[in-house]
């Protein structure tokens, strides 16, 4: 039941004593967990908060916890580390939530890949678009409403939500469609993009203001800027530069076509638009080898599964690490990251307000995008909650590949919500990669392909 009027503030609650209560739904994503904990510790006013983690996985759960109850040990911090399997007891009485699980795990996600690999859609990391996209947000979306009921029922009246799964866009959709619960999605790629930008330029980075706005992982920065001075000039002057180049040779090619610079890597936005992956071959003796700097290695150069082939890789060296962090290496960081989940709990907390980037409902933010859908848009955040601004229109050409992104994201909140089968056909065949690749026929097959591989996550679209 959508919240009128309050749907992104958070009620100050006034006289309270104890600490927040801060629930982690995912929580055997150990890296992410372990670092955004860390962040969420050295923030002076969330110190003794109950910090609550969640998973299905009884043995990464216990690995999360031993992690983050190291974390507060090491540095003498009254903060209670609860764990539970029960995704109930855990957003009992939270205050925030925080969600980072894939569902489906890595057995789901190679199918994503593989699958319509077979039908030359090659991706390279499959979790925002294209069918690998699309299949994710059907298998994530269920288990996102159903959290929301169970907050609905025994969290705080206005817990806030951070969604940190993917697909961003369209999951935030559906929580905005299907529940109305305050919520905000969070992603790293417009503060880190920043940074790369400026170190381009040899600019301070706190120096640096932006302007950036669209959907999530294709947002683009309006205004770059130093003071009154605008930055574009020398992003213009860097972008012509053998190196950068080399480094982001996908973002560079955009910003020279279309003329902004954007905010997901060149592995990632390749996938985006149908001018990079047209085929196998395209992919592995044009696209692949324009990448000559490692910056994009994590995945792995644009090649087709780079980034499901970098997951693996990472459990298996997180579990060698595991073993030396057990052995007592100490947990030594000292500053936080720049993910936005710390900093947002803390000026909810506090009313000292930060600004972002967040994920939010269209509502009057992008006056040529569609009203509702979800957009990447500057925010503020305080005791209020979170307060979008509003951005004006996007350039004509910024919005239109915007448009053809959420024409895809539409659809798949159509058949998250009604579970039409029709809708999840429709969503793959108006994706961009995939249009550019496959026929009508050739995309039914693959849709059905992996209906049938992926039933097991997917009930909703069973017996019809």
């Amino acid at each position: 039941m959508r919240r009128a009027g309050r749907f992104w503030q958070r009620r100050t609650q006034k006289g309270r004593c104890s600490m927040p209560k801060i629930a982690f739904i995912g929580a055997g994503s150990l890296v992410f967990t372990r670092n955004l904990c860390s962040d969420i510790l050295l923030a002076p006013a969330l110190q003794e908060s109950v910090i609550s983690l969640m998973d299905i996985d009884p043995r990464r759960l216990a690995m999360a916890r031993e992690l983050v109850q190291r974390i507060a040990d090491q540095r003498g911090l009254k903060a209670r580390i609860e764990a539970t399997t029960d995704q109930r007891e855990a957003v009992s009485d939270a205050d925030y939530v925080i969600t980072t699980f894939q569902q489906g795990g890595l057995e789901a996600y190679r199918l994503d890949i593989e699958i319509p690999q077979r039908y030359g859609v090659e991706q390279c990391v499959g979790d925002t678009l294209g069918p690998g996209g699309v299949f994710r947000a059907l298998r994530t979306i269920p288990v996102l409403l159903d959290l929301c009921a169970d907050m609905d029922a025994l969290a705080q009246p206005d817990a806030l939500l951070l969604n940190y799964v993917n697909p961003m866009a369209a999951n935030c959709w559906a929580v905005d469609a299907g529940s109305g619960r305050p919520h905000v999605g969070l992603c790293h790629s417009v503060q880190g993009t920043a940074a790369m930008l400026a170190g381009w330029i040899g600019v301070p980075y706190e120096d640096v203001t932006f302007l950036c706005a669209g959907i999530n992982h294709q947002a683009f920065f309006l205004e770059f800027r130093r003071s009154d001075e605008d930055l574009y000039p020398l992003l213009w002057e860097a972008i012509a530069r053998p190196e950068v180049c080399d480094a982001e040779p996908v973002r560079v090619d955009m910003m020279k076509y279309f003329g902004y610079f954007v905010t997901e890597s060149s592995g990632h936005a390749s996938e985006y638009a149908p001018y990079f992956r047209k085929s196998a071959r395209m992919v592995e003796e044009e696209l692949a080898p324009r990448f000559k700097n490692p910056h994009d290695a994590w995945f792995d150069f644009g090649r087709t599964g780079g980034y499901l082939r970098h997951c693996i890789r990472q459990w298996e060296q997180f579990q060698q690490d595991f073993e030396r962090l057990r052995a007592g290496d100490a947990e030594t960081r000292t500053a936080r990251t720049h993910e936005y989940g710390s900093y947002i709990i803390e000026a909810a907390e506090t009313g000292q307000p930060v600004k972002i980037n967040g994920n939010v409902p269209n509502r009057g933010l992008i006056d040529n995008l569609p009203q509702g859908c979800c957009v990447e848009a500057p925010c503020f955040v305080d005791r209020n909650g979170v307060q979008p601004t509003p951005v004006g229109a996007l350039p004509p050409q910024l919005a239109a590949l915007n448009r053809a992104c959420i024409n895809v994201q539409g659809l798949i909140v159509e058949a998250a919500l009604t579970g039409s089968v029709d809708a999840v056909h429709h969503a793959v065949m108006v994706d961009p990669l995939t249009a550019a690749v496959c026929t009508l026929p050739q995309i039914r097959d693959m849709v059905n392909a992996l209906l049938h591989a992926q039933a097991q996550w997917l009930p909703q679209f069973q017996g019809l």
